[in-house]
């Protein structure tokens, strides 16, 4: 095959790309590109297949750093997507405590300017919704500006359910600067202790409250500590959650 020019590179990639549903990493596109058209410059190559993503977004997306995937993978028939249902404990239900948290945290934990809750599988992502999510951002009246800050939450109201609790706390700080997990307090002495310590080991931080609708007594026993999280997955998450809810996006902020 003789070399080829770069609007032939891309129709290749995208050939190549559209026929690996579980995507495929850049290195080892231009691997492939290279092995079929050993003639065409590497250089040349890197140059036409570095943003494929943006070229073709109906066709080909970047759900992750260096990984190219076909956009019909990720389309799933609504009938197949799983929706996430409310945990029920003692008559409660797990959404019941959204809105209370919410405020706690943003008026007596004072982490926040502005809050909202979202939960469930709103944003359809196998990493997960999270329940409560803020943003502190400066206000008018703060004579030094700084960046905002991301911080996310993740609620259970069953005390058998902290390990996945803490598997979506940890999962949120790839776009979150602070991440919570939130948890009954009739949660066992064991477990809480093995908690407060993986929190503490990760930098998550831990709250736990009273399934009280009336006095829920949110309580922190973790501070969460503050970590730049990963811009490709904060701005990723802004545009899924600007899809999903434009009025929350602006909310959260404009």
């Amino acid at each position: 095959m003789s070399k080829l020019t770069t609007n032939q590179i891309r129709e290749l990639a995208r050939k190549i790309v559209g026929a690996r549903p579980g995507g495929i990493r850049y290195s080892e596109l231009v691997q492939e590109i290279v092995g079929q058209t050993p003639e065409t410059p590497v250089n040349t190559i890197h140059g036409s297949t570095w943003d494929l993503a943006t070229r073709f977004p109906a066709e080909i997306i970047k759900p992750s750093r260096g990984l190219f995937q076909p956009a019909s993978a990720q389309t799933t028939p609504p009938a197949a997507v799983s929706v996430v249902e409310p945990e029920i404990e003692a008559g409660f239900s797990e959404t019941d405590f959204y809105e209370p948290f919410a405020e706690w945290l943003k008026n007596d934990l004072d982490e926040v300017t502005v809050v909202s809750s979202l939960g469930g599988a709103g944003l359809k992502t196998k990493w997960g919704t999270p329940d409560v999510v803020g943003v502190y951002k400066p206000t008018a009246s703060n004579l030094i500006k700084f960046p905002l800050e991301i911080v996310s939450a993740e609620i259970k109201i069953s005390p058998q359910a902290p390990v996945v609790a803490f598997g979506q706390a940890v999962a949120y700080r790839l776009f979150s600067t602070k991440s919570y997990v939130v948890m009954p307090s009739s949660l066992s002495e064991e477990d809480l202790s093995r908690l407060e310590s993986l929190c503490m080991l990760f930098g998550i931080g831990l709250v736990i409250f009273d399934l009280d609708l009336k006095k829920p007594g949110f309580t922190i026993r973790v501070r969460a500590q503050r970590y730049i999280p990963d811009m490709f997955y904060v701005n990723e998450f802004a545009d899924r959650l600007r899809q999903h809810n434009s009025e929350v996006f602006e909310h959260l902020f404009a």
